[in-house]
């Protein structure tokens, strides 16, 4: 057996196979030595570069032209449009199919799917809301005003009417007892 072209694989199927008759063999050995790499690039580039499914392509092309190979026009450019239009009306039916018929999903047991669980961050708030409770008026209004209201030092200083050293210490109090207080409750 002759080696045709270094796509041989895609060829060998139909060789090995099928009876010769009428040189049919021939041309198709013929129609890819000629055709075969320009073939596989157009494919490629309307598979969206699936090489599985281009290979796949150009083999089912090759095999429509050993099968009408009596019917085809033989002059080059001829056998390239024809090759050409049947690799690509190959491809269209291939999105196609795939579009038409849902993606294949590996199907999940029960217990292995996950749902929301929103009593977590519920939980997690309350215990925030009960922290900032137990904080001293002053304090909350720093963390208020720096962390949830993304002030600056200076700007909740001005607002207050104290100076920013006393916001400072005011946040840093107040994040040490909240530290203190979340890891009590867990």
């Amino acid at each position: 057996m002759c080696r045709v072209g270094r796509h041989s694989r895609i060829l060998q199927p139909i060789v090995d196979h099928e009876p010769a008759s009428n040189g049919h063999d021939d041309l198709i050995r013929a129609l890819y030595q000629e055709f075969g790499s320009s073939l596989m690039a157009f494919v490629l580039k309307l598979t969206g570069h699936d090489r599985q499914w281009a290979e796949d392509v150009v083999q089912e092309t090759l095999i429509k032209a050993w099968r009408n190979a009596g019917k085809l026009d033989r002059q080059p450019e001829m056998l390239r449009a024809w090759l050409f239009t049947v690799a690509r009306r190959i491809v269209i039916d291939g999105w196609r199919s795939r579009s038409a018929r849902p993606q294949e999903v590996e199907e999940l047991e029960s217990d292995s799917i996950g749902v929301p669980d929103e009593s977590e961050k519920t939980l997690a708030a309350m215990i925030v809301y009960e922290a900032l409770r137990n904080l001293s008026p002053e304090q909350r209004e720093a963390v208020q005003q720096t962390y949830l209201r993304d002030r600056t030092v200076n700007e909740v200083a001005a607002t207050l009417g104290v100076p920013p050293g006393t916001v400072k210490s005011r946040i840093h109090h107040a994040v040490r007892a909240l530290r203190r207080a979340l890891q009590e409750r867990g």
